[in-house]
Parts: C-alpha cells; sequence; structure tokens
C-alpha cells in the first residue's frame, strides 16, 4: 500500500497485541502496524477484501483502567504472507468509541515522542 494515501503515520509495534474478532470471539491474528486511522494485521485467519469487522485488542503499557479498544474497520487490502498460512490485512478504522480513541491517540503519542 502506498504511504502517501494514509492520513495519519502508522507505527510499528514493539511486542505482539493480538487482536480477536468481536462477534465470533476468535483470535484473528496480530497487530503489524497502527495508526488511529488503521492497522495491519499479520492473520492466521484470511479476511476477505471490502468486509466489515468488529475487532478488539489491548494495548500494552497503556495507562488507565481499561487498555482494551474495539473497533469497526473495513478491509482495504489483503496480500498473502511469506509465511505459509498467513495473510496480511489492510484495515481502515471506522467506528471507535471516543474513550477509545483518546486512549489509542495516547498511546501512539507516546511512541511518537
Amino acid at each position: 500500500m502506498n504511504d502517501e494515501r494514509r492520513s495519519a503515520p502508522r507505527k510499528p509495534t514493539n511486542v505482539p497485541i493480538e487482536v480477536t474478532d468481536s462477534i465470533s470471539g476468535e483470535s484473528i491474528g496480530r497487530v503489524g502496524n497502527l495508526s488511529r486511522n488503521g492497522m495491519m494485521l499479520i492473520c492466521h485467519r484470511p479476511l476477505r477484501d471490502d468486509a466489515l469487522y468488529q475487532l478488539r485488542f489491548h494495548l500494552p503499557d497503556a495507562h488507565g483502567p481499561d487498555t482494551e479498544i474495539e473497533a469497526g474497520v473495513h478491509t482495504m487490502w489483503t496480500d498473502q504472507a511469506a509465511t505459509n498460512g498467513y495473510q496480511w490485512s489492510g484495515l481502515r478504522i471506522i467506528s471507535i468509541s471516543g474513550t477509545a480513541a483518546i486512549l489509542l491517540d495516547r498511546w501512539l503519542d507516546a511512541r511518537m515522542a
């Protein structure tokens, strides 16, 4: 994906952030990079192109009583990863609560300092 199309810079994660499908409760993969507007997932369960998902994950080292982020996302692209059975998926965040957005913004800002 071309970086110029992103409205916010993505930050690579230095620890695994496991992602769960909120509807099914299944683990689908982990975050490769993350921004206020989207993320790239490394999936062990394939996602469909141009599909909507409700996902949740915990931000490591985040401060506050609840570090869980739940967001509605739209799959923008998918690609087979070099490791057999895995997929990369680019997701745009389309729905996130105000509280979760503030937590995510603070977490990202702490990594940019």
